[in-house]
């Protein structure tokens, strides 16, 4: 538990109103399930009905809104960020223990940082490195040719196959697999053959890779992730793909060989951009959308059907079939 005049100190919050008391955080909670003793914040219209009823002991909010607040209103400008590092001072990991487990395999030729863990099952290949500080999960493994940076986690069945760099600080969730080969392959004479990727996989300080997630090895360069970004569970990198600093990608989404992402891109659930594409700066691609082109302005893109009834959505169909014939009557209408 923690004074809710200490939690302001470390977290760095604009204002209390009415002026802190004597309050005494024992956790954090959604607003419709916090008790009094716990922090809570409001962020968007959708929540107001809960925010009237909650029961909080205290509310993260916007100035603007602070008026709504019943208790304790903690104004940021931020709400959800100011939440979260709220949130992060009670979410208590158990401590790591270092060293490399009697069930790991080490490598003759890897290099293991002293305050390093290997976990129990775990491989680590030849010359390979660990950082200091990191924690390397049961059952990873960890290929040939691979760096892990300082103060990383491979939380369980992580695999890195070959040639992957880490920076410092990154988070892989389990069953993540970074490195395995890109979909190379070349017709000859009525069947396929194996292009080799001959690349790895960088990826920045302070990225995160959800669950089951895969990131391609490169065909000759590398598939590069930038300092920052955040990748959801369940995503599909391909070769040569590169993804900008502090850009986040949600579930299901998947970015075909050699597009290249911008900075500050926010790509939403099961959306797909076509391989050697241009993604600029700044884009906001909404959930389920097919990007077939660049995009060269920043802005919100969005493609698909909205959802509607079947009955509905079956005579729609049928006239998108008949618009390329409207419009050339349209065409010949104009010209005449």
């Amino acid at each position: 538990m923690n004074s809710l005049a200490e939690v302001i100190r470390l977290v760095g919050i604009e204002a209390v109103v009415p002026p802190i008391k004597n309050f005494v955080v024992s956790g954090v909670a959604a607003l419709e399930f916090a008790g009094q003793s716990e922090v809570s914040f409001f962020y968007g219209n959708r929540y107001r009905k809960y925010l009237e009823a909650s029961k909080a002991g205290a509310i993260i909010i916007d100035a603007t809104n602070a008026h709504l607040v019943k208790g304790l209103a903690i104004v940021a400008s931020n709400p959800h960020a100011a939440f979260a590092r709220i949130a992060a001072l009670f979410d208590v990991k158990p401590a790591r223990t270092t060293g490399v487990h009697p069930s790991a395999v080490v490598a003759d030729d890897a290099i293991v940082a002293a305050t390093a863990s290997i976990g129990p099952h775990a491989s680590i290949g030849a010359r390979s490195r660990i950082g200091a500080g990191t924690m390397i999960g049961p059952g990873c493994v960890i290929g040939e040719d691979c760096q892990v940076g300082e103060d990383c986690e491979l939380v369980a069945r992580v695999t890195l196959v070959a040639r992957v760099r880490l920076g410092q600080r990154v988070l892989i969730h389990p069953g993540a697999v970074i490195g395995a080969d890109g979909f190379g392959i070349a017709m000859d004479h009525g069947h396929w053959i194996k292009v080799p990727q001959l690349g790895g996989v960088r990826i920045g300080d302070d990225c995160e890779i959800g669950a089951n997630t895969t990131i391609d090895r490169g065909a000759l360069g590398d598939t590069v992730l930038e300092e920052d970004v955040r990748l959801d569970n369940q995503i599909q990198v391909g070769h040569n793909v590169r993804i900008g600093a502090h850009t986040a990608m949600a579930g299901c989404s998947a970015v075909a060989g050699s597009a290249s992402i911008g900075r500050h891109c926010l790509i939403g659930g099961g959306a797909g951009v076509l391989g050697h594409l241009e993604v600029c700066d700044r884009v906001v691609i909404t959930a389920m959308t097919l990007v077939t082109h660049s995009i060269h302005e920043p802005g919100e893109y969005s493609s698909g059907t909205p959802l509607m009834d079947n009955r509905s959505w079956r005579k729609s169909a049928a006239r998108f079939k008949q618009l390329d014939t409207l419009a050339r009557r349209l065409n010949a209408g104009d010209k005449e």
